[in-house]
């Protein structure tokens, strides 16, 4: 019995941006999507200095000069915002006695 075992190429071949997302293509042609908000350099720069980007680390890595930040694909595949960035708490969900429900009921009328 054999066990197929897919090589990946986690190196950066290509990074741009969306009106709300960092997008970095890789090299075994997965694609990375993280929000833009995770990296306050990159968010607060502007167009020409996100252009301006560098491969580093082997392949494994992006760098801004002019922002001085830098990005590796490990941190962006396991989805690590930038040091000190606090993700948006998710709402909690309480009900009448304000007690956390794990999730609404659905109602469904036939």
């Amino acid at each position: 019995m054999g066990i197929l075992v897919l090589k990946t190429d986690e190196r950066v071949e290509a990074v741009y941006f969306t009106r709300d997302s960092l997008v970095v293509d890789l090299m075994d042609g997965r694609t990375i999507s993280v929000p833009l908000n995770w990296y306050p350099k990159l968010l607060n720069a502007t167009q020409k200095q996100r252009s301006q980007w560098e491969i580093c680390g082997g392949g494994h890595g992006i760098h801004w000069p002019e922002v001085d930040e830098d990005l590796s694909t490990e941190g962006l595949l396991r989805g690590a915002p930038a040091p000190g960035h606090l993700r948006r708490p998710t709402k909690k969900l309480r009900n009448k006695k304000n007690r956390q429900i794990s999730r609404p009921k659905k109602n469904i009328n036939r």
